[in-house]
């Protein structure tokens, strides 16, 4: 499984050339806490924008709810996020000194912030080799079959069972890309996968 599971990350580092990205802790937090229940291109120009005014936890709490609600407008749920935003950097204030927790059950003690997030600010701002399990990742490993579980902790635990630790950093971002392309939900282009040769799937759309 595993020498399989390194020629479907090769092939498909050869169609999407992704690599590791870093962004600043608090950053990819609160672009993390956004983008729940809203598309990319929706979240990061918001994001973007919050930031302009607001990109310190101590100046996020200078702004009232109503402010960060226009502010994060269009998001899902747009005035619990700003209610959360600042229930958020209040932590981090009192309990970190305004730093973003380096450990996922500190993460996870964050209004909002479960396994999928803490292990997006773990990866993506403080270069930890953990895997995040959103819908993407778990359904293209289901479909290759890396996973047979269905639950995100589960699945996680798999793949870190089988990835080896110098692939995960480029896991989520690579799946997340090739799973909008492709390997969609609820119906895959397996006639355009670049790894359908390597690919159990039993019901391909070819």
């Amino acid at each position: 499984m595993s020498g399989n599971i390194t020629k479907v990350i090769k092939k498909l580092l050869e169609v999407y050339k992704v690599k590791p990205w870093k962004g600043k802790p608090f950053r990819v937090l609160i672009g993390t806490l956004l983008s729940h229940k809203t598309k990319d291109e929706v979240t990061w120009p918001t994001n973007e924008k919050l930031f302009r005014i607001a990109d310190t936890p101590e100046k996020i709490l200078k702004l009232s709810e109503k402010r960060i609600a226009r502010l994060i407008y269009p998001v899902g749920f747009y005035r619990q996020k700003a209610k959360r935003i600042k229930q958020v950097c209040k932590i981090l204030l009192e309990k970190y000194d305004g730093r973003v927790p380096r450990t996922r059950e500190e993460l996870m003690q964050l209004p909002g912030v479960g396994g999928k997030t803490a292990d997006i600010v773990l990866s993506y701002a403080y270069g930890k080799a953990v895997i995040a399990v959103d819908t993407h990742v778990a359904t293209v490993s289901r479909r290759l079959g890396w996973t047979n579980n269905k639950d995100p902790e589960k699945i996680r635990a798999d793949l870190h069972r089988k990835i080896k630790k110098k692939d995960r950093l480029i896991i989520n971002h690579l799946l997340v890309t090739f799973g909008k392309d492709v390997c969609k939900s609820p119906r895959p282009r397996c006639y355009a996968c670049p790894v359908e040769k390597l690919c159990p799937y039993k019901n391909k759309n070819i």
